[in-house]
């Protein structure tokens, strides 16, 4: 039983003996000497302080124990930690250190044992860069390639015995890396790639997880950590390799996660090129277009064989005849492992085209967060869940899709022909509804606006929509009441409403007063129907009757982004990393509109009211109603008619009209700045400067630290605070060729890569210091303030 002394810091005259104990300062971590199981081995470890049943998170002398009752821990003339012991003298120690003059070791409320110089105050050694079987808050697995330093996880021999065990957790060097539990030089277990916030290969990370982990890499090294909380947990590896996620709850330990989970988590269980499926018995079968290696042991359940391929693939590369190979496309799969990075393609369709062309390919995925991944060896490790999961595309010969078997086609034609009449009439009938509805769907566009751009809009220039009856949307909305109003714009007003269905959708009404935004309407119904991005609201379908003129989306349950920036309360809910991530999604979803999708859209009028926010906080950019689409090589356009928000707008747009994607470019520096600050760019008044003016000032003085919404300040990183204030004011400078393509941005906002300098924002919009600055900045012709309040 332990006593009740404790010590503020281990020196040589205050060395730590066995019945005592060192605590953190928080009163949540404690050192001192245990023995597992009562046995007559003691050891020295942290674990934490009051809490039964003890979890012990770091041993020193792991495979030395002492039997000696005078043994203690103490610090050395030369600096060095030592565990001393009467019958063997040294037991462990740090090795040498560098100290100048003796040194001291105290225990952080981080629970990382640190040995301190007494002169200097430099640390001299830490724990935590010498890990035993877990991972606490502010710890980290890690490599660096460039210093050959490594951290793991090595399990305990056994509950007893703390002596490194045969199963060791770490991080991969692969790009993007995973996480890795291998039993002695064998693989166990694998979490799939790192997506930015999600681990592939772990269905529970979906969008709704929190995820407490982060994973930064570059192309040298990689940290794996998690984040402290007010939560009591720790990681650790198992003697029998299980990796588990523990958290306090009152006086008991909860298991929160753990891997392997079930029998497809382990390593390889079906071979090269089987598929493990997790809700299925048997769990193994073969990939499509294989079969097993070895039937009779495949057959007995023995499937580390695996599967070989039935059709040799004739690969012809870059061929211009038919292609001899096609991509079979499986879903809800966690992505084999001894994958490549491919970086230059930067949509799926690029990265298809790119394995299409490469004869060594032989699967791909393009997964968000990640990018293309193609695999170039037997496929390992492929296992698919009931829900969630990546797509895989696997290459296969064209034949294995052209039906299997002479009996599967004569049986076809059998159907086909005894179902012939059938088929026949229902077309017919099909034909007729479908010519009825067109008619009646032109003739609405016909009444709704003579004479425009809508006049020739048909059926097939929107797939996918839905046409709603008025009274649907009537019955939807309980007749457009007041309750029901989301905001009010220059296009009219949007209001929530509920389907028969249940589901809850926005519905923005062009007022039937207004004689503005009737191409505007048409433009959007158009236009959003074509484009499908995460970070792009979804357009529903359309309603025209008469002068009735409405859009149905998808209901957005946080409305805006302005709702929660510029709200007193609201702004401490979303901290500086959920402003980060909205920041990035919505770049994502800009470099979707300028590059990735087949319209190459420029957005004309980017602003804070129009980022709308779904139940998880991800951001969508909304109001395509002033959108202008590009094609070919085609840059930029120019037009007479200048519509969008002050403050927002591009100098070379508001001044000339002409516009690019370097226009949005500037748009997005506005917003990102606004989301720093939690300012509007139209109320922000600091000795009478701007926003974009107070930025500069900022950036100069002290690389943009203090230009953070000081009710956030907390969760900031300030390097990355900083980083981001230097690339709102590169998106803002006068000069369209000084400010970054889409492409870019995205890279800036996701790398740590040099950035140049920005110049002094020139263009803004100077305001007074009084009531009027409260307000939002207009729209020009008061056409896309569609929603003030979001929807």
């Amino acid at each position: 039983m332990l006593l009740s002394f404790c010590y503020a810091a281990i020196t040589p005259t205050s060395p730590l003996s066995i019945g005592e104990t060192l605590s953190s300062s928080n009163g949540v971590y404690e050192l001192g000497f245990f023995s597992p199981n009562n046995s007559q081995n003691l050891y020295v470890g942290i674990w934490f302080k009051g809490i039964t049943p003890r979890a012990v998170v770091w041993v020193a002398n792991r495979e030395k124990p002492v039997t000696d009752s005078k043994a203690n821990l103490t610090t050395s003339i030369n600096g060095s930690l030592v565990l001393l012991s009467g019958k063997q003298g040294v037991v462990w120690s740090i090795g040498q250190t560098s100290a100048s003059n003796g040194s001291r070791a105290e225990l952080l409320d981080t629970g990382d044992l640190i040995v301190i110089d007494e002169v200097s105050g430099r640390p001299l050694w830490r724990s935590f860069e010498h890990l035993g079987d877990t991972m606490l808050p502010s710890s980290s697995v890690m490599y660096n390639l460039a210093t050959g330093e490594k951290r793991v996880l090595t399990c305990w021999k056994s509950d007893t015995d703390p002596s490194p065990g045969e199963f060791v957790g770490q991080i991969t060097t692969q790009v993007p890396s995973q996480l890795l539990t291998t039993r002695g030089s064998k693989r166990y277990w694998r979490s799939g790639p790192w997506a930015r916030t999600r681990f592939t290969g772990i269905p529970q990370m979906d969008q709704s997880y929190t995820n407490p982990f982060s994973l930064q890499q570059d192309a040298s090294s990689a940290y794996f950590s998690h984040s402290q909380s007010n939560t009591i947990k720790y990681a650790t590896l198992t003697p029998e390799g299980s990796a588990n996620i523990y958290h306090r709850n009152g006086t008991d330990w909860l298991l929160s996660f753990v891997a392997p989970a079930n029998a497809c988590d382990l390593y390889g269980v079906c071979g090269p090129f089987g598929l493990c499926v997790v809700s299925a018995s048997p769990q193994c079968k073969c990939l499509k277009g294989f079969v097993p290696q070895y039937n009779e042991e495949w057959n007995r359940g023995n499937w580390t064989g695996g599967c070989v391929r039935r059709t040799e693939l004739l690969c012809q590369g870059n061929s211009t005849g038919k292609d001899v190979n096609v991509f079979h496309t499986v879903a809800n799969i966690k992505p084999p492992d001894f994958y490549e990075f491919a970086a230059s393609p930067e949509t799926a369709e690029d990265c298809h085209q790119s394995c299409l062309h490469n004869c060594s390919c032989l699967a791909f995925a393009y997964i968000n967060g990640v990018g293309c991944l193609i695999w170039n060896q037997e496929l390992m490790d492929v296992v698919q869940f009931s829900m969630r999961g990546e797509l895989l595309s696997i290459r296969l010969a064209s034949s294995e899709l052209d039906g299997n078997n002479r009996k599967k086609t004569l049986f076809t034609v059998g159907i086909v022909s005894l179902s012939l009449f059938v088929i026949l009439g229902s077309a017919a009938l099909g034909l007729w509804r479908y010519r009825v509805k067109r008619n009646a769907f032109k003739s609405k566009i016909k009444v709704a606006s003579p004479g425009s751009l809508s006049n020739d809009l048909t059926p097939q220039d929107v797939p996918g929509l839905d046409f709603f009856e008025m009274n649907t949307i009537e019955t939807a909305t309980n007749y457009f009441s007041l309750s029901n109003k989301l905001g009010q714009g220059g296009f009219g007003s949007v209001y929530k409403g509920k389907l028969q269905d249940g589901k809850e959708i926005a519905v923005k009404r062009l007022s039937s007063s207004s004689g503005q935004g009737k191409e505007e309407f048409m433009n959007e119904i158009v236009l959003i129907s074509k484009l499908q991005h995460r970070n792009l609201v979804r357009i529903l379908g359309c309603c025209i009757e008469g002068e009735e003129k409405l859009l149905v989306y998808e209901f957005m349950e946080n409305k805006s982004l302005d709702t929660f920036l510029f709200d007193s309360r609201k702004r401490f809910e979303i901290d500086w990393p959920k402003r980060f991530d909205i920041i990035q999604g919505i770049a994502r979803g800009l470099l979707y509109l300028h590059r990735d999708s087949r319209l190459r859209v420029i957005h004309r009028d980017l602003k804070v009211s129009n980022i709308l926010l779904d139940e998880n906080m991800i951001p969508k950019i909304s109001d395509f109603g002033l959108a202008r689409m590009f094609e070919g090589t085609q840059n930029q356009d120019n037009t007479r008619r200048i519509v969008g928000t002050l403050g927002y707008m591009s100098p070379e747009y508001a001044w000339t009209g002409m516009f690019s994607e370097k226009s949005d470019i500037y748009s997005f520096g506005v917003l990102l700045l606004e989301i720093i600050s939690g300012k509007k760019i139209s109320s922000y008044c600091e000795d009478s400067t701007t926003l974009l003016a107070y930025a500069w000032e900022s950036w100069c003085e002290n690389g943009g630290i203090d230009f953070l919404d000081k009710g956030v300040a907390d969760s900031c990183d300030s390097l990355q605070v900083g980083r981001c204030v230097q690339i709102g004011l590169l998106c803002v400078q006068h000069q369209p060729v000084e400010r970054p393509n889409t492409l870019e941005l995205l890279s800036m906002l996701t790398t740590t890569s040099d950035l140049p300098p920005p110049k002094q924002p020139i263009f803004a919009v100077h305001t007074r210091c009084d009531e009027s600055t409260s307000k939002d900045l207009i729209t020009v012709n008061e056409i896309t303030q569609s929603v003030i309040q979001g929807r």
